[in-house]
């Protein structure tokens, strides 16, 4: 059983910290709405950067992908609520019905892995040059959070087996 109650915990605190960074991204729109602006408007790359010909400069498209990332964290979060709460409710039957009941967990886990892999470290990281900025670098806050989603994500798909007692 502890097995289960730590498999709940890890996707119930990653549902927490997607819940949080969306809240924030939510209620505090503009502190977060630079960093993308910077990044979208490759203004702090290099400045000999052959890249820069990629950089989006027109206010509604940054504006429409601000709200994809807060769209993606908030789905995010839900996927995973909805997967621990699924999980909580299976943590006393049989192992293939907890098996059963990580498929949101699952897929709250893995959209914030893409979310943070592919937005944030494969298109803003190295299609926008992101790494490349001293001031707007969010690739190792990135890293970390796609680390973190991962290792949950696999601990969670383990097999688990039949209750004892």
């Amino acid at each position: 059983m502890i097995q289960r109650l730590s498999k709940i915990a890890c996707v119930a605190a990653m549902a927490l910290f997607a819940s949080l960074v969306a809240l924030g991204n939510i209620t505090d729109y503009g502190a977060n709405l630079p960093f993308v602006q910077h990044v979208l408007a490759m203004d702090t790359i290099f400045p000999d950067s052959a890249i820069r010909y990629r950089a989006i400069h027109t206010p509604w498209l940054q504006h429409a992908a601000y709200a994809a990332i807060i769209l993606l964290e908030t789905a995010t979060a839900v996927l995973c609520w909805l997967g621990a709460i699924a999980l909580f409710r299976a943590r006393r039957a049989g192992a293939g019905d907890f098996h059963r009941s990580k498929n949101p967990a699952i897929a709250g886990l893995t959209l914030g892995f893409l979310t943070w892999q592919a937005g944030f470290m494969s298109i803003g990281g190295e299609w926008f040059g992101m790494w490349m900025s001293e001031t707007w670098n969010g690739v190792p806050s990135a890293f970390r959070f796609l680390c973190t989603l991962m290792l949950v994500l696999i601990y969670l798909v383990q097999k688990d087996g039949e209750l004892s007692g």
